[in-house]
């Protein structure tokens, strides 16, 4: 057909060579042209390139050195990963189409080719990031991706909603390195306003989850964690008793109104009474009262004022 965009994996050393020179362009040109930005030489470097043939070379969940071809010419190039190990996630890390060939369409042509690519390969789903970049951002909303929290580095997040319905399931966090938990934690702090976790901060985190001070309940969706909400346990002399606080709560934006909040709520529920909590409360923005009492949160106690350092 004429005009359609094709897609061809790098293999030989040539095309490899080939396809990391246009890369390198590529973050010269749109990504970096600052020359005095501090993540470009390493984006630049060898050590880079190292690494992604390190993950090119796995056996399983590599990334692919893409081209883009119309009418048998190259006009772009794509890094992807595909997580067939996991769920399924395509996370597109790069994506250029060179500038010569830019405009009519042609960009979302050659997004919509990639994303058939990654299906045809098992990809359920596609993730990326925008990088705070206004016209990135307009040019993958138009391909159908919709904003999504950041990741665990705080960089914004795009995703391309998976389509079928994955049960969710709600477990307690067991590992106080994980990744995923730094990502959700990012995003939830990002959403109400505040910084996002600094690396002493995750730290510290962990070592708080470490030593049983916090306890967090994750929602997944096969391997992907999508929610979360914690509980920190403290004693009340007012019913002389344990009770608890939830915190953290957090449903990232492309998985919301799928009933996830009422799963994570509940399984912090049913877990403090297990615990011989007496009560399970939370604080919350008059906005949100109405949700949590949704939730079970009916009994209002008071109101909540704090000191902070």
């Amino acid at each position: 057909m004429k005009h359609e965009i094709t897609i061809g994996e790098a293999v030989t050393e040539v095309e490899i060579a080939a396809f990391w020179e246009q890369l390198r362009a590529y973050y010269r040109r749109d990504i970096f042209p600052n020359p005095r930005d501090t993540d470009r030489e390493f984006f630049l470097s060898q050590e880079r390139q190292a690494q992604m043939q390190q993950i090119h070379d796995r056996p399983q969940d590599p990334c692919h050195y893409l081209f883009f071809y119309r009418d048998g010419q190259n006009i772009g190039v794509a890094l992807s990963v595909i997580f067939t190990s996991e769920d399924g996630k395509c996370f597109i890390l790069d994506f250029c189409v060179y500038p010569e060939f830019r405009g009519n369409g042609t960009g979302r042509a050659c997004a919509q080719a990639l994303l058939a690519w990654a299906k045809a390969r098992g990809a359920h789903y596609a993730e990326l990031n925008c990088g705070g970049d206004p016209r990135r951002f307009r040019f993958w909303e138009s391909v159908g991706f919709v904003t999504n929290g950041v990741d665990e580095w705080g960089d914004a997040l795009m995703l391309l909603p998976p389509k079928e319905e994955v049960p969710i399931t709600v477990e307690i966090l067991t590992d106080p390195e994980d990744w995923q938990l730094k990502k959700l934690e990012n995003g939830f702090l990002k959403e109400i306003g505040e910084q996002t976790l600094t690396k002493e901060e995750q730290e510290q985190l962990a070592q708080a989850i470490q030593a049983g001070k916090i306890t967090f309940f994750l929602a997944r969706r096969e391997d992907r964690a999508v929610g979360m909400c914690s509980v920190v346990k403290c004693f009340s002399t007012f019913s002389c008793a344990d009770v608890g606080v939830l915190d953290d709560f957090y449903v990232e934006p492309a998985f919301r109104k799928k009933g996830i909040a009422r799963q994570l709520t509940q399984a912090a529920q049913v877990w403090s009474r297990e615990q011989g909590m007496s009560s399970l409360t939370v604080c919350c923005a008059p906005c949100d009262e109405k949700m949590y009492q949704s939730l079970g949160f009916e009994t209002q106690l008071g109101t909540t004022w704090a000191y902070l350092r």
